[in-house]
C-alpha cells in the first residue's frame, strides 16, 4: 500500500518538471511572437522601400505650353499653369536638380521656394503675388505658380527630384541668337561652349557663364576662320559654329 508520506514526496518531486515543461512552452511562445514580429518588420521595410523606388516623382515643365506636370515615373499625376521668363532672360532649358525648399520667402516669391541647380544663376519654382500674370513670359527666367499650387507641390516633391525643362533652346523674339560677350548667361552660352570645346579650343566648364576662357576661345576661333578678332558671339559665329543653318 502506497503511503501519504511517498505520494508527497511524488508530489514534490514532479511539480518543479512540470513548471519547467510549462516556462519552455512560454519561452518558445514568445520565440514564436518575436520571429513573427521580426519578419513583419523587415516585410514592412521592404515594402516601404519598394514603394519609395516605384514613387519616382519628379517634374517636367514645357515652356511652350506654359504647364508644370509632376510625374510618377511616365504617369502625369499633377498639372499647373505657370508664368515664365521674357525674351531676355529666359527660363534656362535642361535637366536640373530640387536643391533647396523653402518657406515664405515673401513679395514676389509668394509662400514656397523650390530651388534648382542652374550653374549660371539663381533660379527656381516659387508662388507670386500677382496671380493674375500667371501664364505670361513675365519673369527674370524663375517658374511662377499661384501660391496654392506651389504649395501643394512643395509637399509633393523632394530636394533631389528632377526637373525637366523644355523649350526653345535657342531664345525666342528679342533673345534668339543675341549677341554674347563677357558676362553672357545662359543656355545660348553653354551650346557656345560645348562648340568651342569640340573644336578643342575650350577647356573650361561648360557652364553658360561666359567668362575669359570663353572669349579666349571665342576670339582662337575667330583667328582660325579669318574673322575680325572681338571675342564676341554674332550671327557669323553661330553660323561657322553650326548653331545656325
Amino acid at each position: 500500500m502506497i503511503s501519504f508520506r511517498y505520494v508527497c514526496f511524488y508530489i514534490m518531486k514532479l511539480t518543479p518538471v512540470r513548471n519547467i515543461s510549462y516556462e519552455l512552452q512560454r519561452l518558445n511562445q514568445m520565440k514564436i511572437k518575436s520571429f513573427l514580429l521580426t519578419i513583419f518588420l523587415i516585410l514592412f521595410c521592404i515594402s516601404n522601400m519598394v514603394h519609395a523606388e516605384e514613387k519616382n516623382l519628379h517634374i517636367k515643365i514645357d515652356l511652350f505650353e506654359k504647364k508644370l506636370y509632376v510625374l510618377d515615373n511616365y504617369k502625369t499625376i499633377e498639372q499647373f499653369s505657370i508664368s515664365i521668363g521674357t525674351d531676355l532672360s529666359p527660363t534656362p532649358i535642361g535637366t536640373y536638380t530640387i536643391t533647396e525648399k523653402a518657406k515664405s520667402w515673401g513679395g514676389g516669391f509668394g509662400s514656397r521656394w523650390l530651388g534648382l541647380d542652374v550653374p549660371w544663376g539663381i533660379y527656381g519654382i516659387h508662388g507670386t503675388n500677382k496671380p493674375h500674370l500667371i501664364g505670361e513670359n513675365i519673369s527674370s527666367g524663375c517658374i511662377r505658380l499661384n501660391n496654392n499650387d506651389v504649395e501643394k507641390l512643395y509637399e509633393i516633391i523632394s530636394e533631389g527630384a528632377t526637373v525637366k525643362i523644355e523649350g526653345p533652346i535657342m531664345g525666342i523674339g528679342e533673345g534668339e541668337y543675341k549677341n554674347l560677350s563677357v558676362g553672357s548667361t545662359g543656355n545660348l552660352v553653354q551650346l557656345v561652349q560645348e562648340r568651342l570645346k569640340g573644336y578643342h579650343l575650350y577647356n573650361g566648364e561648360i557652364n553658360g557663364v561666359y567668362g575669359v576662357k570663353t572669349e579666349f576661345a571665342v576670339r582662337e576661333f575667330q583667328k582660325m576662320n579669318e574673322l575680325s578678332i572681338n571675342g564676341v558671339v554674332s550671327f557669323r559665329e553661330y553660323l561657322l559654329l553650326g548653331l545656325l543653318e
